[in-house]
């Protein structure tokens, strides 16, 4: 155990090794160097040098001589200072770089003359003055795998804490020890809900401090807490529940681009892939609707259970903060709620958005499919009637000359034209009437057509009676 101590490379790997870690913190007069080396034969994690003051450890040898001491088999090892001076620490950690793992700084201690000299408990109430310290420390000294830690007690109102960590936490501190009391309690119950509240909200390390006197103790604290060094994450499912959602939202803005027209996404989704995913859509559709109800259906019997919560008196007096804990799971049950409804909600509006463009795509090519057939239509008709004109300018230009004969067979033919047209022109009638419930504007066109044939239907009798004349005028 003792070579792997003195080889440990990254002081920060133990808070990762799976089990709970297990630290003996500083003491006044006991932490040191004789003490260390017992405890460590007990199969002690980590040791605590005593508090030191950082302002005499530099400036005086004397006192780096009578408070520091320590040995190659004295690893991992960190050095807890009292100082209320960024540059002061910053010098005192560059002193023991060598000779010990990292440093931690006390804002804890509540003992009266270190509250007047500025250190210890009183510092938790200057957040920024840590977090200066806590950087300078980060910025001078040149060893990347030099630890800097704080040891804090907490706020009457636990949001000053949490902000104060995460302050910390910004700054670079490796991990936070709470000491789960306020300032002005001594041996009163650990509030070791405070502790498991700071815990889930930051992700550096957390150490749980205050009433640990045996191994079984720690286990308790270590499962109450959950202080083991791992951040407590959004849960596996919730953050692919997450992601799905996300996935929904920037797949529908896509379908929404005005730009790309129904055509071309009927375009796309006639692509080969799509059409091997099509295979399965139905199913796949619904197991995920399944899914996305089970937690949906979850999340409210959560969001129930941590409504109906109540904090008795005796919680109350014993662990003030419950009643933020117990709203911070309300609130993430409720936040799970929002997540797999808003999913299970855009799901079924993603499946009908496909639909209503793929059935707005067939519109739209059936509306060009009828345009064509129109504009087509409308050609032929322009040219039957300039036929029709130029024949009637041709009738109109005859005489009674000796050329009857081959007139008459002329006006055969255009009888026999006419009646052609006539039945091209019928034929185009009905089709124009077969259009008239899919567009308006072929059933007045369709309205001009039957008055332009009654019209050329007055004009072939007036031929035919012309015809007729003809003929009885050539019989006598």
């Amino acid at each position: 155990t003792e070579d792997l101590q003195c080889h440990l490379e990254n002081l920060m790997d133990l808070f990762h090794s799976g089990h709970t870690l297990k630290i003996c913190a500083p003491m006044v007069r006991y932490s040191k160097l004789a003490f260390r080396t017992l405890v460590r034969k007990y199969s002690c994690d980590l040791c605590y040098t005593p508090m030191i003051v950082a302002a005499d450890f530099v400036k005086s040898v004397k006192a780096r001589d009578s408070e520091f001491t320590t040995n190659e088999g004295d690893r991992p090892l960190i050095v807890q200072f009292a100082a209320n001076e960024s540059q002061v620490l910053a010098d005192a950690a560059c002193l023991v770089c060598p000779f010990a793992d990292g440093i931690d700084l006390n804002c804890g201690c509540p003992q009266r003359w270190a509250m007047a000299e500025g250190y210890g408990a009183c510092l938790i109430n200057k957040p920024e003055l840590i977090q200066d310290m806590v950087r300078q420390v980060r910025n001078q000294v040149e060893n990347p795998n030099f630890s800097v830690s704080i040891k804090i007690r907490i706020h009457d109102d636990l949001i000053k804490t949490v902000d104060l960590c995460r302050k910390a936490e910004a700054a670079g501190v490796s991990w936070i020890t709470v000491h789960g009391r306020y300032l002005e309690e001594r041996h009163q119950p650990v509030h070791y809900d405070a502790i498991k509240i700071i815990k889930e909200n930051i992700s550096v390390p957390v150490v749980a401090n205050g009433d640990v006197r045996n191994l079984k103790e720690a286990e308790n604290v270590h499962q109450v807490t959950g202080a083991d060094g791992k951040y407590l994450n959004m849960t596996f499912q919730w953050t692919v529940v997450a992601s799905f959602l996300y996935a929904e939202v920037a797949i529908l803005l896509i379908l929404c681009i005005p730009f790309i027209s129904p055509l071309r996404w009927e375009k796309i989704f006639k692509f080969q892939l799509w059409n091997t995913i099509g295979a399965y859509w139905n199913k796949a559709f619904l197991t995920v609707i399944v899914i996305l109800i089970v937690l949906f259906l979850d999340a409210v019997r959560e969001v129930k259970k941590y409504s109906a919560t109540q904090v008795v008196d005796k919680d109350s007096k014993l662990y003030p903060n419950a009643y933020d804990h117990i709203h911070m799971k309300l609130f993430r049950s409720q936040r799970n709620l929002y997540i797999s409804g808003f999913s299970l909600f855009l799901w079924l509006v993603l499946r009908r958005v496909i639909i209503l463009i793929t059935q707005l795509a067939t519109e739209m090519g059936s509306t060009v499919a009828l345009k064509t057939q129109v504009e087509n239509t409308n050609e032929a008709v322009r040219k039957y009637i300039e036929e029709n004109n130029k024949m009637k300018q041709v009738l109109n230009r005859s005489n009674r000359s000796e050329k009857e004969k081959t007139e008459g067979t002329n006006l055969e033919n255009s009888v026999q034209e006419i009646r052609n047209l006539k039945k091209e022109f019928t034929d185009t009638a009905e089709a124009l009437f077969r259009s008239r419930d899919e567009l308006a504007a072929i059933k007045k066109q369709s309205g001009g057509l039957i008055t332009e044939y009654d019209r050329l239907t007055k004009e072939h009798e007036k031929l035919q009676n012309h015809i007729e004349k003809t003929h009885e005028k050539k019989d006598q």
